[in-house]
């Protein structure tokens, strides 16, 4: 099979013993069943705590995709220290780290702070002994109303902003979008020797004797 688009197409004459190298999928539906008990085995094993931990909501990067926002690895350091969590703590309540990522932008971090501490209003903590429960730890009816929650954790709100239609003028039809753009360019290009031409001449202008 041709990758993707305009590509030559293929004629391989194969030799060499090609049937060694044909890959198959016939596990397929076998993997298939496997990674779905994996999945039972694992939420038996460690319920009533939720199967995914919870993680940030990060912009994609490069500027085609920055104006998404998806589920990312892991919260900062700074989001935790803004929160009040320690790192090592976030961790045994179902909260992902990631110590390489930073922060940009003072909205990304507040908005993660938010999540932490909305994530936090809804948790039940168990405590680690029955007879001897610890500060900020569940009560018994929370813990007895206590459910397994299956599926992504606090996931990202699809914003349903919809643009309104408006009416097309004369001066949107005159309009030139590539001419626009192009003279913008030139105008932050040749600023810098705009600038340096303007502050010449006022010194020439400033250094002619006056009549």
């Amino acid at each position: 099979m041709p990758s993707k688009r305009n590509q030559m197409v293929p004629n391989e004459h194969f030799h060499k013993d090609w049937q060694r190298y044909v890959k198959t999928w016939f596990n397929q539906p076998a993997r298939k069943e496997r990674r779905r008990k994996a999945r039972m085995a694992k939420a038996s094993k460690i319920s009533p705590r939720p199967m995914e931990s919870l993680r940030p909501v990060v912009r994609c990067p490069t500027n085609r995709y920055n104006v998404k926002s998806r589920i990312g690895r892991g919260f900062t350091l700074e989001e935790l220290k803004a929160a009040g969590l320690a790192k090592k703590y976030a961790q045994t309540i179902g909260i992902s780290v990631d110590h390489r990522r930073r922060n940009k932008s003072v909205e990304s971090l507040q908005y993660n702070v938010q999540r932490l501490k909305e994530y936090q209003s809804k948790l039940i903590l168990f405590p680690i002994k029955a007879n001897k429960p610890r500060k900020g730890d569940s009560t018994p009816e929370e813990i007895k109303e206590a459910t397994q929650f299956v599926g992504t954790v606090s996931p990202v709100a699809k914003s349903g902003k919809r643009v309104k239609a408006m009416e097309v003028t004369d001066d949107l039809k005159k309009f030139k979008a590539f001419h626009s753009i192009r003279q913008a360019r030139a105008v932050a290009r040749l600023w810098g020797i705009r600038a340096k031409k303007a502050r010449e001449a006022e010194a020439d202008d400033m250094s002619k004797p006056k009549k």
